[in-house]
């Protein structure tokens, strides 16, 4: 049985809604956070996991991409934002969402990229109000982006949108990835492939269902969670995507966020 791992977070619900169903008799699902599923796939515990694509930067050299399913977007995201209380290029402290490496590192190399500063970071713990950090500004990342703020802010960026105005290209969030040695046997490394696609399709065909599912628990209503999913997210890793990952690579390790790629064949963005 192999043992699979997806992020427990309302943007990847359209990609694991029959997965369960399609693992029945071949392998184990488990969801859970970001930073344990990629310490579980590190230390042999998952063999394929959903994980932030920092975390595949890490240990590249171990793993492989294994389905065109993916968590990414095209335009503005709504749910990852930098909120500042001075003006952008002024920051000079920045707190940074505790759930996410990922969002963490795509601010940082936004306001390195377009504004030329690298800002103190400060933690912002989850579970914490923005008001109560002490910080020019704040990276918010999940429900809590996408409420809007009690305070009043000087700017505020949707950082999906500010990538894809900025590159012309897509961010990839987060891909199905796998150790390579669950990827040696060609029959087995199809199935997954043909596995995590056909749950992605599934999910696709049932947006409307999901959202009314999970609408109530978020504070959201049916109609901005459908457009959420349908609209802010993307969920195809494509030639656009895997050339947005590759230019977050060069961008994040120019300025030291993420290791050099290795030099390795393979299946690799």
């Amino acid at each position: 049985m192999l043992r699979f791992g997806a992020v427990s977070y309302l943007n990847t619900k359209p990609l694991v809604e029959t997965l369960d169903q399609r693992l029945s008799d071949w392998g184990t699902l488990r969801l859970d956070l970001p930073s344990r599923l990629a310490a579980d796939l590190a230390g042999g515990e998952l063999d394929i996991a959903l994980i932030p694509s920092v975390e595949y930067f890490r240990n590249q050299s171990r793993y492989q991409i294994v389905s065109d399913a993916a968590i990414a977007c095209r335009g503005p995201v709504w749910s990852v934002r930098l909120l500042s209380r001075v003006p952008i290029s002024d920051i000079q402290t920045l707190a940074l969402d505790e759930g996410s490496r990922t969002s963490a590192a795509m601010s940082q190399v936004l306001l390195s990229e377009m504004h030329h500063i690298r800002p103190e970071t400060v933690p912002f713990p989850i579970g914490s109000d923005a008001s109560d950090v002490d910080a020019d500004a704040v990276l918010m990342i999940g429900d809590r982006a996408m409420h809007p703020p009690r305070e009043t802010y000087r700017e505020i960026w949707d950082l999906g949108d500010r990538w894809v105005r900025w590159t012309e290209l897509p961010f990839v969030f987060a891909m199905w990835v796998a150790r390579r040695d669950v990827c040696t046997n060609p029959d087995q490394l199809k199935r997954i492939e043909e596995t995590l696609s056909a749950s992605r399709d599934d999910g696709m065909q049932c947006l409307e269902k999901i959202a009314i599912r999970e609408a109530a628990s978020q504070g959201l209503t049916n109609e901005d969670l459908h457009r959420y999913f349908a609209e802010n997210l993307h969920f195809y890793l494509g030639p656009g995507e895997r050339s947005g990952l590759k230019l977050f690579r060069e961008k994040a390790t120019a300025i030291g966020l993420a290791p050099p790629p290795p030099a390795v064949s393979g299946n690799n963005a």
